[in-house]
């Protein structure tokens, strides 16, 4: 419902409408948000329903968003503001920081951390996990087990018949003890604790697990910890993870460890969907790993599941993509077969400075993809733009399947294109390398690939002439051609003595690697 009132947004000075709807938290911030058609696919439903003003105010690095051919929000947190005041052209991580600064410094805002640490029931009516080490005596009531005592170790003589009950309650060797204050007859706690209180801090007793004198040697765990990078599901981020911190903290505190952070880096994955939904045997939408792997291969599988998403994103389960990943898979070895020859003939110390121009571009390309991939890999985990840099070599060694090749060419390419499949293709791959490269191990065993920087530098680069700002025309220049020289090809251009002549040049704007804009009146 609109209210018919407006608020300011004090950023711009701009009036907004003021709406009450169903889907806005009360728990969330104040109760009221700012919605963001443009970001967020529920606001985007809620203003095309309502026929309320989009306005786009992030963009993709890769590619210039249009309102009018979106079809729904642009969601990835990352990218460039636009339309945002003086934070326009800013990166968004950037660029909040400035917004929060701003909003501080004018007073109309102010940062808050929100905790979303609940009340935590640790105990469980069932047998793994660790027993609660209390004792219940008629006199004394609840006790703790001495430290003597500990652990309290499960028993063995259980019956796991259904029941309200713990399963220790059916051991009477367990249940029955003395209390360690009065020496009465008293009663053990059934109940076990949560799992999570062991998974909250199991990992620093992996740097020392042998020790019987102390949980851990505190050089040992420091040397070890904190966790360098934890991967894990969305549902872990508000329990384990803030279990583990509060844990970590209490340790610092008592002095057991040097940090107070369990995890340096949190990788967050999605999850595998089918017709939309989460994969579960009782929506029957679960596909059989068994089948795909009979069918196609596990690299198949393997390839399709890291290329079809990004790897904190749902992946929508696709037929069509498992047949696409099979078919690449089948074209890398299809080339390197048709190239099996000059590859096993290359020597790994040719001279480049004898290749033609086709093949230095595909040298090239091969360099650029062994960047793109490595930082993929080691420092984004953007494993589906990993997958689509090889794909993008393959088809430029295809390129050649009707030429001929340098031999050291494509010796080069053929063993780094596989080295840098291995991860994503392991089968297939080891079979290439066995193959082509006999002798030398498994391709799992090779160094990482190291590119050329010299190699992944442009012999030319396309800029476009613009006179007045429209675009006239485009050309090619040497791909190092600094302001003056960039000037100077421009003005020689028969396009623009055509497009300039009986007019006064008021002033000409070079952007490197870009454009040259030549300003006219007249």
């Amino acid at each position: 419902i609109f209210t018919g009132a407006y608020c300011i947004n004090p950023f711009n000075g701009n009036r907004v409408q003021i709406w009450v709807t169903n889907y806005v938290l009360a728990d969330y911030g104040t109760g009221a948000v700012i919605g963001v058609p443009s970001e967020d696919s529920r606001d985007w439903m809620f203003a095309t329903k309502y026929d309320i003003p989009k306005i786009i105010t992030l963009q993709p690095r890769d590619h210039e968003l249009k309102l009018e051919e979106m079809t729904e929000a642009y969601t990835d947190k990352d990218g460039v503001l636009v339309n945002s005041a003086e934070f326009t052209g800013l990166d968004i991580k950037e660029a909040m920081k400035g917004i929060m600064d701003k909003a501080e410094k004018e007073g109309f805002g102010k940062r808050r951390v929100n905790f979303r640490l609940r009340d935590w029931l640790i105990s469980r009516q069932r047998y793994w996990g660790a027993p609660i080490p209390v004792i219940n005596c008629p006199h004394c009531g609840e006790v703790l087990v001495p430290e003597k005592d500990l652990p309290v170790m499960l028993p063995e003589d259980v019956s796991f018949d259904q029941g309200s009950l713990s399963p220790l309650a059916s051991s009477e060797s367990f249940v029955h003890c003395k209390c360690p204050k009065c020496g009465a007859d008293a009663t053990r706690e059934t109940d076990t604790m949560d799992t999570f209180i062991c998974s909250s801090w199991y990992y620093l007793r992996y740097t020392d697990p042998h020790n019987d004198k102390e949980t851990f040697a505190k050089d040992k765990v420091n040397y070890w910890a904190p966790v360098d990078q934890y991967i894990g599901g969305i549902e872990h981020a508000i329990l384990h993870l803030l279990y583990s911190r509060f844990f970590t903290k209490v340790l610092h505190d008592a002095g057991l460890v040097d940090f107070d952070e369990p995890f340096t880096n949190l990788l967050t994955q999605g999850m595998v969907l089918k017709d939309g939904s989460k994969m579960s045997k009782s929506k029957g939408n679960v596909v059989s790993p068994e089948e795909i792997i009979a069918k196609y291969g596990a690299d198949t599988a393997r390839l399709f599941i890291l290329f079809a998403a990004p790897v904190d994103r749902d992946l929508e389960w696709s037929d069509k993509g498992v047949e696409g990943s099979y078919r690449f898979l089948n074209r890398v070895w299809r080339i390197l077969g048709h190239f099996e020859e000059a590859i096993k003939a290359g020597k790994p110390d040719y001279d480049v400075t004898k290749l033609t121009k086709d093949e230095k571009e595909l040298r090239r390309i091969l360099h650029v993809t062994i960047r793109k991939v490595t930082e993929d890999v080691r420092d984004r985990f953007m494993f589906n733009t990993a997958v689509s840099s090889i794909m993008e070599l393959v088809n430029a060694f295809y390129a050649f399947q009707d030429k001929e090749m340098n031999a050291g060419l494509a010796r080069e390419v053929a063993e780094n294109l596989i080295k840098l499949l291995a991860p994503f293709a392991p089968h297939i791959t080891e079979e290439l390398w066995s193959r082509l490269f006999e002798g030398q191990g498994s391709v799992h065993q090779q160094k990482w690939p190291t590119f050329d920087e010299e190699a992944t530098k442009l012999a030319e680069i396309e800029i476009v002439l613009q006179i007045n700002g429209k675009v006239r025309d485009k050309l090619m220049i040497p791909a190092d051609t600094d302001r003056e020289g960039m000037k100077k090809i421009a003005m020689e251009l028969p396009r623009t003595q055509e497009l300039t002549a009986g007019k006064t040049i008021v002033k000409v704007i070079c952007v490197p690697k870009k454009l040259v804009n030549i300003v006219v009146k007249g």
